[in-house]
């Protein structure tokens, strides 16, 4: 029985990350355009897609948004012919801004609140994966005060620091039918605090066109007293005691190029790519404050290689009051074969996004979004869990968003 228990706890810390857990959800404008925005001024939102086109607003900005985000995934099992859905839950990532400075001045000042990572998914706890994963809720929270400077009438720079606040609440089922006992479950809850930062430079050129470069650097969230909590039969409880665990979660840095084109004064064109640094994620590594022969600390290997995205996005003012926005782009998953999990059922994907903006009135501006996303089917067989099947997966996210600007 011992050896079983060892082996259904070495599959018990898994917090994956992927590109799946990227949200890129941080403004309705933005995401109308197909997320693009590095070399764009659009709003308030410039402070996390570029904190050096903040002092080249052309006003002062408050604004929120948020993005309903509903992920449909099945998974297949080799020799299997029944599918297992995930169960419909919506995730909330949400996004806030505010932006001032005086009118003549060649600085602003900008705070921005948002959702850059995160996820939601819930497989129950009778499909074949919940050894490795029954359900999981992950959200980090970024704060980012945010400085600007324009340097000449056609160069800014700016610098923000940034302050994560991280949750996870993660559950799995712990076999223990060599016990004469149905399964346990495992659920590891806690949250955390990282730090890091945010630069950018924007500049327009001679020939029109705009140009913005971003770096969001790296952000290692340490939870260092979540709580475990195992149900189990009273005579394994010696076995699995109650207390805390410890781990450290990388956020990923990210870097952007983003150009904009101004082909007539009723459309932007905007192009932007991303690159992110997954590599620093090679293990998720849980430490608990007690153990025991059948409990023990783990290593979880991730081995990520770098991800990349290349996006896409215009906008037509319509009239005065309306802008019509669309857009897509294609994102390469940085989950290497053997290593795909339930957590974020990582593959290729492409999106497309579609916006709307009405001036409500002079200094208001209601902004809609949608955006579909496919994730390209994937049959794998994880290393460590031995987990073999097919994940697809599409998701839906509807946005609605508020700007107040003057």
């Amino acid at each position: 029985m011992r050896r079983i228990l060892l082996i259904g706890l070495t599959l018990l810390p898994f917090l994956g990350m992927a590109q799946g857990f990227q949200v890129n959800l941080l403004g309705e404008k933005q995401i109308g355009m197909g997320h693009t925005g590095a070399a764009l001024l659009q709003d308030g939102a410039s402070v996390v897609f570029n904190p050096g086109a903040v002092a080249m607003l052309p006003q002062n900005y408050i604004q929120g948004g948020f993005s309903p985000l509903l992920f449909q995934s099945t998974f297949l099992a080799d020799g299997s012919s029944q599918q297992v859905h995930n169960a419909n839950k919506i995730a909330t990532p949400f996004s806030g801004y505010a932006v001032w400075g005086p009118k003549q001045a060649p600085w602003k000042l900008g705070i921005g609140v948002y959702t850059p990572f995160g996820g939601l998914t819930d497989w129950g706890n009778t499909w074949q994966g919940r050894y490795a994963l029954e359900s999981l809720n992950l959200n980090a929270i970024y704060i980012q005060p945010t400085l600007s400077v324009k340097l000449a009438s056609y160069l800014s720079i700016g610098a923000g620091f940034v302050y994560d606040i991280g949750n996870v609440d993660l559950t799995k089922a712990i076999p223990l039918a060599s016990a004469g006992a149905a399964d346990g479950q495992a659920r590891l809850k806690g949250s955390g605090h990282g730090y890091g930062w945010n630069v950018g430079v924007y500049a327009k050129t001679e020939i029109g066109m705009t140009v913005g470069l971003t770096y969001r650097s790296q952000v290692d969230t340490k939870i260092t007293a979540g709580n475990t909590t195992f149900t189990v039969p009273a005579s394994l409880a010696s076995s699995f005691p109650n207390g805390t665990f410890a781990a450290s979660i990388p956020l990923p840095s990210t870097m952007t190029l983003g150009l904009g084109f101004y082909p007539t004064p009723k459309w932007t064109l905007a192009v932007d790519i991303n690159y992110v640094d997954w590599k620093p994620y090679t293990s998720l590594d849980f430490t608990y404050s007690t153990t025991t022969s059948a409990l023990q600390n783990t290593r979880s290997p991730r081995d990520y290689r770098d991800g990349f995205a290349f996006r896409g996005g215009a906008e037509y003012k319509a009239t005065t009051k309306t802008a019509l926005r669309f857009g897509g782009g294609y994102g390469i998953s940085p989950v290497q074969d053997g290593y795909v999990t339930p957590e974020a059922p990582d593959a290729n994907r492409y999106y497309v996004t579609a916006g709307l903006g009405l001036k409500v009135t002079t200094g208001l501006d209601l902004d809609m979004s949608f955006e579909y996303e496919h994730v390209n089917s994937r049959n794998q067989t994880n290393i460590e869990s031995q987990l073999a099947g097919t994940f697809r997966t599409n998701v839906f996210i509807p946005g609605l968003g508020l700007v107040y600007h003057w």
